[in-house]
């Protein structure tokens, strides 16, 4: 007997689908052990705004798959470019000089509708290596400058930049540093323009002034011909959708220039219409030295990311070697044809097909639909910009206590809404994250929130949860 193969478990016959996942499958952001114990939800089918589960159970999706099906689940448009694609050319490298159509016609048409200053794209596979891959970039600029000290990066505390082992340390999430030995030394962190819990209160130019303040203080503190990049969302989503007052990304854009530091704008979930207009810079005018995206690029319809980057820095790193050294970054799927094609499909359905302008006119029901819930016995905060918002739980509106985790809000959360026919995110402090599709209906947004609200009342109705409210 092959000794490799005696080495492998006995695969087990007449396994349901969910065995068979505790068996083999190893989910992103799971507790190992606590999935085994728990069994995955496994999804069957999905049209427009709703979910069907193996069991039949039809579910209306609050949280577009993870931040990503913006368009709705079941284009058929969609399908039929991806399908076609794959018969005509399923795959192109984009090394040695090789392209494709797809990838060609996508980078001219996102570098149409980004901020001005970026006139460049590097595609990727998704968020994660978005950001390493402007890490990357970054890095090389300087060294190509001649600038080999500015190594340091800055981020946002409860930021999210993704799990590879670069971004993982500019996230500031604990969850994503415990055993990882993240962060890294280079990379640091200052504190969140948190309004509703921010020790400045919530005045938004109390809030914008001391996010300022502590960045030039970081800056100071590490040197400042030694930080290299301040990266920032415009909104955090994983973070808990904290939503910064306005003012707030034009102002910390403004003082990374006068710093002479590069600013990166994380776009992965809050890009292509989720917080109203195709990007959130564009409610400040903002325009990035590099921006990242994902997500709603192919409305999670296949993997993709791309890191869009400014004509400066990408002339500061073309003039820094020789014609004929290679730039040593590159990625098998970088500009996957298939992917690509899905791509231009979704961004023609957010202008041609509508669904961009009917994100924006759903936002005001949203918004009314986060309004209704503050008066609710266990909601201390709603918060939302376009189609992204939170609700946060607390103990006692007036001291603003959170739960303590020992009741797993968070998980009673999610229970209580499955039984309730609504998916949402439940982050692990007590808050609701929402991101309806932006193909939504009015009626449907009216369903999500009061199905939100029976979620609330029988999460209410448990004993030791009353019992702890003041």
């Amino acid at each position: 007997m092959d000794p490799l193969t005696s080495q492998r478990p006995m695969l087990k016959r007449n396994r349901s689908l969910v065995d068979v996942d505790r068996d083999y499958l190893i989910h992103p952001v799971t507790s190992f052990r606590g999935h085994e114990a728990r069994g995955a939800t496994l999804l069957r089918s999905g049209r427009g705004m709703y979910v069907t589960d193996m069991d039949g159970r039809e579910l209306l999706d609050a949280f577009a798959g993870l931040w990503c099906v913006n368009v709705g689940y079941g284009q058929e448009s969609i399908a039929e470019v991806a399908a076609e694609q794959i018969r005509r050319l399923p795959y192109a490298t984009g090394y040695f000089h090789f392209g494709s159509e797809p990838a060609v016609r996508l980078a001219q048409r996102l570098v149409e509708l980004a901020p001005p200053s970026l006139t460049h794209v590097y595609f990727t596979l998704g968020g994660s290596d978005a950001v390493d891959s402007a890490i990357r970039y970054v890095i090389h600029y300087f060294n190509a400058l001649g600038k080999p000290e500015k190594k340091q990066f800055i981020a946002l505390e409860r930021g999210y930049h993704g799990s590879s082992a670069m971004s993982s340390g500019l996230t500031a999430l604990a969850n994503f540093h415990r055993n990882f030995d993240v962060p890294l030394r280079w990379q640091h962190h200052i504190p969140s323009p948190y309004p509703y819990r921010s020790p400045v209160g919530e005045e938004p130019a109390a809030v914008i002034a001391r996010s300022v303040a502590d960045l030039r203080a970081k800056v100071a503190e590490l040197g400042a011909d030694t930080v290299a990049a301040f990266f920032c969302e415009p909104i955090q989503g994983s973070g808990g959708v904290i939503v910064p007052p306005k003012g707030w990304l034009k102002a910390m854009r403004d003082t990374c220039a006068e710093l002479g530091i590069l600013f990166v704008a994380d776009e992965v979930i809050t890009g292509f219409g989720r917080t109203g207009p195709m990007f959130a810079c564009e409610h400040e005018d903002v325009s990035p030295d590099l921006m990242t995206v994902a997500k709603g690029l192919t409305a999670g319809y296949a993997p993709m990311g791309a890191v869009l980057m400014s004509d400066a820095v990408y002339q500061g790193i073309a003039d820094g070697a020789a014609p004929d050294l290679p730039i040593g970054h590159g990625y098998t799927y970088s500009g996957h044809p298939v992917s690509a094609a899905i791509g231009l499909e979704v961004l023609r359905l957010y202008t041609e097909g509508g669904i961009l302008a009917n994100g924006q006119h759903v936002a005001g029901r949203f918004k009314a639909g986060l309004d209704g819930l503050a008066d609710h016995p266990l909601v201390g905060d709603v918060r939302g910009q376009g189609l992204l918002g939170a609700i946060e739980l607390v103990t006692d509106k007036t001291s603003k206590t959170r739960f303590d985790a020992a009741l797993k809000i968070p998980d009673r959360l999610f229970a209580e809404g499955y039984r309730n026919g609504v998916i949402f995110r439940a982050f692990g402090d007590g808050i609701l994250g929402l991101a309806p599709a932006l193909c939504c209906t009015e009626d449907e947004m009216d369903l999500i929130f009061a199905r939100i609200r029976r979620t609330l009342d029988g999460i209410l109705d448990q004993p030791d949860v009353r019992a702890v409210l003041s």
